[in-house]
């Protein structure tokens, strides 16, 4: 501080520009950051696979209700708590997993809807014997 108050008396030139500690200019920096931005970017939710939907679709009708009638995407909703809309979005793939849900599904219709893909609709076992 001394320094620049002697500078300034005797009339030298000072210089009075900022310092930037480590921070970098020009565009490069920008197009750093957007890079990050873009790689960073959330994923879009996991969709229930198609098979699962077609598994399901095929269970609940072959399910019969009492008065002979397939069961329809509301009876199924009603039986498991949920709303048929979620029923109609697992059967045609757009829902996000819900394993709850589908363990649910899982025992009223009677076939495999988790696991691998080569179990999916096959008739669920009973409990295992002790």
């Amino acid at each position: 501080m001394l320094m620049f108050l002697a500078a300034q008396r005797s009339g030298a030139a000072i210089a009075t520009g900022t310092k930037t500690a480590g921070q970098s200019k020009g565009p490069a920096d920008h197009q750093r950051i957007a890079a990050l931005d873009r790689d960073d970017a959330p994923k879009p939710p996991e969709k229930v696979d198609v098979s699962v939907g077609k598994a399901l679709a095929q269970a609940r009708q072959a399910k019969l209700k009492p008065d002979g009638k397939s069961m329809t995407q509301k009876d199924l909703a009603t039986a498991v708590n949920a709303k048929p809309q979620d029923i109609a979005d697992l059967e045609s793939g757009r829902a996000v997993p819900n394993q709850q849900l589908l363990a649910k599904l899982e025992r009223i219709v009677g076939v495999k809807l988790r696991g691998a893909p080569a179990l999916i609709g096959t008739p669920l076992a009973g409990p295992k014997k002790k």
